[in-house]
């Protein structure tokens, strides 16, 4: 691991000493999810106002918001539908946009960016319900599923794939590739990592993947395919690439999704990071390992989309 990439990590994981804080923050049914939002919203806001050469723009989808980030000469008949990351509570098309300009300077598309519904007040499948909407209305308005991709980070990631498999469930044109950082697949928390990787993972706070995750599944089935994309149907899917760092409670999430969906017969492949961890690759240009990462995701859907 690189020196800047081990900083990071240790920055990561002891930042509770820059809030003054002694001990880290447990996350429960008692922490204020509309505190969070509100640190996320603020925190986000200091972090765009550097961007460049970064335009956003409203879309016209009429249900829910939704902006375009559009980089410098990208073509306008290939895109990126873009699944924010929040653990299922929190997060939005403005929270993200430090970190989706990140990812469209580096590939060179336009991203559309959406407000989809979040746990508690609105559990699953509302999130999906959504992402398949909105999906349906860029096929509605033009767009070729040949030329649109799905990304996502974390929780956004597992929006991503189940709305894939309601692709699927509807007769709806999947598109021609997805590209998933770290996605959330498992609301049964069943990969051993959720205890072997709690020690090293230094973004995931004590509590946060067991109440986010209860949240999200509300009192649905955890197992249901829009809530776990995990125990889906996963043969003939488009491909996918999934980037995970192995120092990540949800790692598992990744690995066992990437076995099961070869085993159906689908063109899955996965980068598992030795010493990164969670949604590292939108970190670049920090430390080289971010770089690395997301020069091969951008790659590998310029590949699918044959630009």
């Amino acid at each position: 691991m690189s020196i800047r990439a081990s900083l990071f990590h240790f920055t990561l994981k002891n930042r509770h000493l820059l809030k003054g804080q002694l001990r880290a923050d447990i996350i429960t049914k008692d922490t204020s999810i509309e505190k969070l939002r509100a640190e996320t919203d603020a925190a986000a806001e200091r972090l765009i106002k550097g961007q460049r050469d970064i335009q956003f723009e409203n879309a016209v989808f009429p249900n829910f918001y939704s902006e375009w980030v559009i980089p410098q000469n990208a073509p306008e008949d290939k895109i990126i539908l873009y699944f924010h990351g929040g653990g299922f509570v929190m997060g939005n098309a403005r929270s993200h946009r430090n970190l989706v300009s990140t990812f469209v300077k580096a590939l060179g598309l336009k991203a559309l960016v959406f407000d989809y519904s979040l746990a508690p007040e609105h559990p699953s499948p509302a999130a999906v319900n959504d992402s398949y909407s909105i999906y349906k209305w860029l096929l509605e308005d033009g767009f070729q599923a040949e030329n649109i991709a799905f990304a996502g980070d974390s929780a956004g990631a597992g929006i991503l794939l189940s709305t894939l498999l309601k692709c699927k469930d509807e007769k709806t044109p999947l598109p021609a590739a997805c590209l998933a950082f770290s996605p959330c697949t498992d609301m049964t928390m069943s990969g051993e990592s959720h205890i072997s990787r709690k020690k090293y993972d230094p973004c995931t706070p004590e509590g946060a993947n067991e109440t986010y995750l209860s949240y999200y599944v509300g009192e649905g089935d955890p197992r249901h395919p829009y809530a776990s994309p995990l125990f889906g149907d996963l043969t003939n899917l488009p491909p996918i690439h999934i980037e995970v760092g192995n120092d990540e409670t949800l790692r598992d999430d990744s690995v066992l999704f990437c076995q099961k969906a070869k085993e159906a017969g689908s063109p899955v492949s996965i980068n598992v990071w030795k010493g990164m961890f969670h949604c590292f690759s939108l970190m670049a240009p920090m430390f080289p390992e971010a770089t690395q990462s997301l020069d091969q995701s951008c790659d590998f859907l310029r590949t699918q989309l044959n630009i």
